[in-house]
């Protein structure tokens, strides 16, 4: 087993994390056995996470938090351990979003990462992330928690038709996706359009992109590829994109009839009247 000694907290925030634990728990007097069973799981997660071949769940750390008394520590050092574990290239781009006023996205091909659940994700990130899709899916939810502030940032999305169509992980996963997006329809700081087939050539037609604006920082244009993310404040590029968001934004069908084009795809392409699951691409 690797002992305390060998775990430098400060090398990552999930050693950190492992330190902390161990030193609360044996402070508390506790095995790892037996605070596993306080919190309901096996020893043996306890000591993966110390070790840090386990990253921890937000659930798993207010568990913690109630367990030993340590008055919310874990869960606020579980947001830094799961923001760690995203994607090299993709972190620098989801601390801005998280410091973001407003968030203006078009998406193609997927539905955006704040709006999607969790089997949904699950499907999407297993495809290139088998090893690792539990952590990867838990850090891409913590994402999320933004939406739940107090004071939530603006949220502008325009998704293309043909994501509502493209069949990820199944119709019983698609038909609790486009149920999730109806149940953000009405928010006052979310706004999701659908740019219908009808539309024909548009200004997105080059792909995917998000716009960032900020309080008290210049605005940020993102954009990724395979691999690999693009982030710039070049006011051309943030003033072209703009004015091709606000294209697309009328181009799109609005509030009220997108949401009757999500229900509609989602009753028949994948209601229970469909029969077997297909797993159809558009």
């Amino acid at each position: 087993m690797v002992q305390a000694r060998e775990i430098d907290p400060s090398a990552s925030p999930l050693d950190y994390y492992g330190y902390e634990l161990r030193r609360l728990r044996e402070a508390a007097g506790l095995k790892q056995s037996q605070l596993g069973d306080i919190i309901f799981c096996t020893g043996s997660l306890i000591g993966q996470v110390e070790t840090t071949k386990r990253v921890p769940t937000r659930d798993f750390s207010e568990r913690l938090d109630a367990a030993l008394n340590t008055d919310g520590h874990f869960s606020r050092l579980v947001g830094l351990v799961l923001r760690s574990v995203l994607p090299t290239w993709f972190q620098p781009y989801a601390e801005m979003e998280a410091r973001a006023t407003y968030i203006s996205t078009f998406q193609s091909q997927l539905v955006y990462g704040l709006l999607q659940t969790e089997a949904y994700a699950k499907a999407l990130l297993a495809v290139e992330y088998p090893d690792r899709v539990n952590e990867i899916v838990a850090a891409r939810m913590e994402r999320q928690r933004i939406l739940a502030r107090e004071v939530p940032p603006v949220l502008l999305v325009v998704l293309d038709e043909a994501l509502l169509h493209r069949n990820v992980g199944g119709r019983e996963v698609m038909r609790d996706q486009l149920a999730h997006l109806l149940t953000l329809v009405g928010r006052p700081w979310i706004q999701i359009q659908v740019l219908p087939f009808s539309t024909g050539e548009h200004s997105g037609m080059m792909g995917s992109f998000t716009l960032l604006r900020f309080d008290s920082d210049p605005d940020l244009f993102y954009t990724e590829s395979y691999d690999s993310g693009h982030m710039t404040a070049n006011p051309q590029v943030i003033r072209e994109r703009s004015v091709g968001y606000a294209r697309l934004q009328a181009d799109a069908l609005s509030p009220e009839e997108s949401a009757l084009l999500i229900a509609r795809v989602m009753e028949e392409r994948y209601g229970d009247q469909c029969g077997t699951d297909e797993r159809a691409m558009a």
